[in-house]
């Protein structure tokens, strides 16, 4: 988060199915050592919170935001401190958030574990969006490649550039990282590449129109301050995050199935494989098997095959009284919604 605007976009894509009950986020944690990715992180939660429920907003804390604290502490960006220095006429915070130092964060390898194990078997999904450092870790821990098993049905990761593209950034970030996910994450893999996201662009007309419905978005607010308006954004994030969200409703097509390899300088090589997938449900090949990875292609004019309108999930829908709070006071499970763990650079 801070690196590209496409993160702010998925995580806002994200909260906005959740508010019309599509999804339901357990986890968010950032791959960069820095607090403001963090903060911003938070500050997007609770005022999805506030959109869906303006009497929530006084006493929500939202989700813990898992933070790597490993690597070199990385630079604030104007997406991200621009929003979070913003004040109204009083000269309080417009965006309100709850992480001002380390404390204030989460471990992440423990935060996406515990995630994980709160869920029902086979109903979560994962959205990589950055490096693969912290999640490879978790892989690391005992038992953990049996749990994710258990409990994950998808890993949608936002990497590569397919077919021979050069090296790209979140895997030549952390090279090591990326083979070791690829060769050991025991359930199936999508991958949208480079390519797509670049093909699929966000437009800028839909900063200035679509998000109306309110005088201030912390995520309208990034956009504006990470480039010279207007631009059209490219979506990597937004993409894995809508095949994960919504697998089955036809917004991609898919390559056949087979391996991803990450070769030394960072490049990524797809092998096809000659056994198929079942029909439209790729979710249900064998986990661990060597044929459990797709990737999401063009189709023959060049453009990314995506018929869905982005802003469709970045308004959230007031829920009924007794959903929001079962869903929010409570922590049950409603079940039937994929749960979503958002790894994000």
């Amino acid at each position: 988060m801070g690196v590209s605007i496409d993160s702010a976009l998925a995580l806002a894509l994200l909260y906005g199915l959740e508010g019309k009950g599509g999804v339901r986020l357990t986890s968010v944690s950032v791959s960069t050592c820095n607090l403001k990715a963090a903060a911003f992180c938070d500050a997007v939660s609770r005022f999805y919170a506030g959109a869906i429920s303006p009497e929530f907003r006084a006493f929500f804390r939202g989700l813990p935001v898992g933070l790597a604290t490993d690597g070199k502490l990385s630079e604030d960006t104007p997406m991200l401190s621009v929003p979070l220095a913003k004040k109204n006429a009083d000269g309080a915070p417009v965006y309100s958030h709850g992480i001002q130092k380390l404390n204030d964060t989460a471990e992440v390898t423990a935060l996406i574990r515990n995630a994980f194990t709160a869920q029902a078997d086979q109903n979560s999904a994962v959205i990589l969006g950055g490096p693969a450092s912290n999640l490879v870790k978790v892989l690391e821990l005992p038992g953990a490649k049996e749990l994710v098993a258990r409990k994950v049905r998808l890993l949608a990761v936002a990497g590569g550039a397919y077919p021979d593209g050069p090296p790209e950034f979140n895997i030549k970030t952390d090279i090591a990282a990326a083979k070791k996910l690829f060769a050991e994450w025991p359930t199936p893999i999508v991958a949208s590449g480079y390519e797509i996201g670049d093909a699929l662009r966000f437009p800028a007309a839909s900063i200035e129109k679509d998000f109306a419905w309110t005088p201030a978005h912390p995520v309208v607010d990034a956009y504006r301050a990470y480039k010279p308006m207007p631009y059209d954004a490219p979506t990597w994030d937004m993409a894995a995050a809508l095949y994960a969200a919504r697998p089955e409703e036809g917004y991609f097509k898919l390559s056949e199935p087979g391996t991803i390899r990450v070769l030394d300088d960072g490049r990524t090589k797809f092998t096809p494989s000659p056994e198929k997938w079942p029909a439209r449900n790729p979710c249900r090949e064998r986990p661990g098997s060597a044929r459990s990875k797709s990737r999401i292609r063009k189709n023959s004019s060049g453009a990314a095959p995506m018929s869905a309108n982005w802003v469709l999930g970045m308004r959230p829908d007031r829920p009924p009284p007794m959903l929001h709070a079962e869903h929010q006071h409570t922590g049950t499970r409603i079940t039937g919604l994929p749960e979503i763990t958002y790894r994000t650079q």
